[in-house]
């Protein structure tokens, strides 16, 4: 098991520091975030999945086509931005009004959301024979679009948070922190676990594990700001604080463990043990976000009001 985890984690690693490299580097495209929309927008379809997938471990049905076409409207709504300026660079668009960067974030994906809810709608009204089911349907068609589409939504955010240097360092400080403390509460927890964290929940989650798991995220956290940042974003970096790149690793760490606990929530009360199975050691792509999709509006937040980056 712990052969393919560590294997299956290798090959993802070594995939998204490639595409994270050619998009930092804006290589052919020369828009930052291009690279990583495919596979950004490939997991929002997977994750959807595999959602779906759950929620019919318990006979229920709502129809996929609307679920899939209003998760990918509200994942795709932060891209549009990004996808705008490749259009405009490449002389398919001509954007006299400067839509793309002016439009309120809140308003694209609320447009998406708003798609998506009713064309849940309608559907579940074409097929309405009977009560019972119509309302449980749309309520479980609608809980991807929040869950997957708005949350996983702040990862585009945090790529475009206020440019090519300082987007990098923000996506990859908040992914880092989170799976180094995945990571240190694994090997933590293996070897020093005794006091149980969520029995009911996630039974091999401890307290101990999690203390592990958060050493082992600000240490990350520490060593990345040191050596990447002037990397990343030039000689103007200056390491924030210590008591600021301590309170961030600890807020999007701990926000990190919730979001396990939340999708072990749903897998608990759906009766099943992975979200999926396309990930040999680590399940499906659903077990490998989950801590992402909390993580990320907090780590989001912290950039946006100053606790750490630029100025």
């Amino acid at each position: 098991m712990l052969r393919w985890r560590l294997l299956s984690s290798g090959i993802v690693l070594a995939v998204l520091l490639s595409l994270a490299y050619l998009d930092f580097q804006r290589t052919l495209l020369g828009v930052a975030g291009t690279w990583l929309i495919p596979v950004y927008l490939l997991v929002s379809v997977l994750a959807t999945r595999e959602i779906l997938h759950l929620v019919s471990l318990r006979e229920f049905r709502p129809v996929g086509w609307p679920v899939y076409l209003g998760t990918f409207a509200v994942s795709l709504a932060p891209c549009i931005p990004i996808l705008s300026n490749l259009l405009q660079r490449k002389g398919l668009l001509v954007d006299i009004t400067g839509w793309g960067e002016s439009v309120p974030q809140f308003a694209l994906s609320l447009v998406g959301l708003a798609i998506g809810a009713i064309l849940v709608f309608l559907t579940e009204m074409r097929r309405y024979r009977q009560p019972g089911t119509a309302t449980v349907n749309v309520a479980l068609s609608l809980f991807p679009f929040v869950y997957i589409g708005v949350l996983w939504g702040f990862i585009p955010l945090l790529r475009r948070f206020h440019d090519n240097g300082w987007g990098m360092m923000a996506l990859i400080s908040a992914i880092l922190i989170v799976k180094a403390s995945d990571t240190g509460a694994y090997f933590t927890g293996r070897s020093l676990g005794r006091s149980k964290m969520s029995p009911i929940l996630s039974p091999k989650k401890t307290v101990e594990g999690a203390i592990g798991g958060l050493v082992v995220a600000c240490l990350s956290c520490g060593i990345f700001f040191y050596f990447a940042g002037p990397t990343l974003v030039g000689t103007s970096f200056q390491m924030p604080p210590p008591e600021r790149w301590l309170a961030y690793a600890l807020l999007v760490a701990v926000a990190g463990m919730f979001g396990d606990l939340a999708e072990s929530l749903l897998k608990r009360d759906m009766g099943s043990k992975d979200a999926g199975n396309q990930l040999p050691g680590l399940g499906g792509v659903l077990d490998v976000i989950d801590s992402v999709l909390f993580a990320a509006p907090v780590a989001y937040v912290c950039w946006v009001l100053g606790l750490v980056g630029p100025g």
